[in-house]
Order: structure tokens, then C-alpha cells, then sequence
């Protein structure tokens, strides 16, 4: 038997230059699954993700195998320079799919659902990161990101594409974007302690409900660990429920347990765990 990918659809154009498609995986012409392959622009690189990867007859046969290893072939030629895949946290049999195709994880998603405000240590103050503190905030921030992306895996070259590319794609108006809380944290006497950047317009729940995610935790590093970085995440909690948002993600790079630690203290849990590999 011969297994293949045949087009779905027409290619469809993504914003930012990247391109879309989806396929049917065909065993001797006969449709039994399917998938998404896409390419997104990182600086001068491509980027590939696989996604709805689906086998609806003859499981367990490989034939999922065959039509991750032929979507590759797909990214490869479209010039990614590396792939993705996001596995949701009750899928055992694709994370095990992914692991036994090379892939490893580098980052989770993890949710939670708010119910109320907390309140903030005694002695600390938020105020707003303004025009004037932007610029520094942000190199710091694209620093920041860069490192984690690099213990993640990915090459300096993708790294700082990859920093790049997301700063600019979220931030397009400064302090001053639409959704964008952006926040200082400041000690008694107003030393500076760390900061915060959520997104309150994230995305849309199959519920209806808006989900709000947490860009960026950040504390200053003279001043860590003294629970700072949880003071942080409640108040990004507050902002959230004060703009009338009550779901709240974030990425975590798996490699990073202290902040994996932190968050399950606070109530999070995993909801999807994103795995790649190069391409070249």
C-alpha cells in the first residue's frame, strides 16, 4: 500500500507573507487522514508548523508517521529552516508520535481560569511602563527572550529572528498597542523590582470567552528570589479581571522549572506542550 499527501485545498497566503495548506493523507488514493502544513516568516528564515494531524482509518498502521515525514518534505521545500508541532496535553499517543520523530519539547501552555482579584504584597506598587521607560524596557525584554529561546534549542540566528519578529508583530503601536497591559513593579521605595506585559486579546475560547496571555515576567535580577516574579503574576491576574477577562495562558520554556514550579503553585495547568526539530 502506498500512503500520500494529495492538497486539500488551494495554498492560502498568511499574514506576514507566510502560506498554508492543507492535505489529505491518501492510502492507494483512498482518503484516510489529514493535516495543516504552514510557513511563517522569522526575519531572513521560515518557520514550519504541522497541525490537525488526523488519522480516521487504519490507526495505528503508521500512517500517521508517513504523513508527519511527508509534511516535513513539504516545509523543507517551502525553505523552512524548522518545524513545530503543538500536542495538547491529553493527546499520549501524538506526544509519543512526536518524541519518536525526533522532536523534543520546548515550551508548555498553561491556563487558568480566574475567579477573583488578589491582592498585591504590602509595600508594592504597579505603574504603567510609559513612553519615556519603553525603549530600554524592551531591549531587555528581547534579551530576555533571546536566551530563553536559545536554551530552548534553536540556533543564535533563529533565536534573535525569532525575538525580533514577535516583539515587532505584537508591540506595532509601543506602550500605546491596543490590549497591551504593560507594567512596572516597584519596591516601598520605589526601587524597581520587575515587570510585566500581558495581552488581554490573546484569542477567542470555543466558549465565547476572551483568553488573556501573559507575554513577559521579568524581575530585575538583583532582586530575585524574594517572590517578586509571583507578585507579578498576581498582578497580571488583577489586570485581567479588571478589564473583564477571566482566562489567563502563558508559555513556559520546559527547561525553566522555577517558573514551571511557580505557576502550578499558582493553579495553572498544562493545556499544550509544543515540541520541534530542524529542518536542516
Amino acid at each position: 500500500m502506498t500512503t500520500t499527501l494529495r492538497p486539500l485545498h488551494p495554498e492560502e497566503a498568511v499574514p506576514g507573507g507566510g502560506r498554508s495548506r492543507c492535505w489529505q493523507i491518501c492510502v492507494n488514493g483512498r482518503r484516510v487522514g489529514g493535516l495543516r502544513t504552514t510557513a511563517l516568516p522569522r526575519g531572513t528564515q521560515s518557520w514550519g508548523e504541522i497541525s490537525e494531524l488526523e488519522v480516521t482509518e487504519g490507526r495505528r498502521r503508521g500512517r500517521a508517521t508517513i504523513g508527519a515525514l511527508a509534511a516535513e518534505e513539504v516545509l523543507r521545500g517551502w525553505g523552512c529552516s524548522r518545524v513545530d508541532v503543538n500536542v495538547p496535553a491529553t493527546a499520549g499517543p501524538a506526544l509519543g508520535l512526536a518524541v519518536a520523530l525526533g522532536y523534543t519539547e520546548r515550551m508548555r501552555n498553561m491556563a487558568k481560569h480566574l475567579t477573583r482579584a488578589p491582592e498585591l504584597p504590602a509595600g508594592l506598587t504597579a505603574r504603567p511602563i510609559g513612553a519615556q521607560e519603553y525603549p530600554g524596557w524592551l531591549a531587555a525584554a528581547q534579551q530576555a527572550y533571546l536566551r530563553d529561546l536559545r536554551t530552548s534549542g534553536l540556533s543564535e540566528q533563529q533565536a534573535r529572528a525569532k525575538s525580533e519578529a514577535d516583539h515587532r508583530q505584537q508591540l506595532l503601536q509601543g506602550p500605546g498597542t491596543r490590549g497591551v497591559v504593560l507594567r512596572g513593579l516597584y519596591g516601598p521605595q520605589g526601587a524597581p523590582l520587575g515587570s510585566l506585559w500581558v495581552n488581554l486579546h490573546q484569542d477567542t475560547l470555543p466558549s465565547g470567552a476572551l483568553l488573556a496571555w501573559v507575554m513577559t515576567v521579568e524581575v530585575e535580577a538583583a532582586q530575585r528570589g524574594h517572590g517578586y516574579g509571583r507578585a507579578l503574576m498576581l498582578l497580571a491576574e488583577r489586570e485581567c479581571l479588571a478589564a473583564g477577562v477571566r482566562e489567563l495562558g502563558l508559555n513556559v520554556f520546559s527547561g525553566n522549572t522555577v517558573a514551571v514550579n511557580l505557576y502550578e503553585s499558582l493553579g495553572y495547568r498544562v493545556t499544550n506542550r509544543i515540541l520541534g526539530k530542524s529542518l536542516i
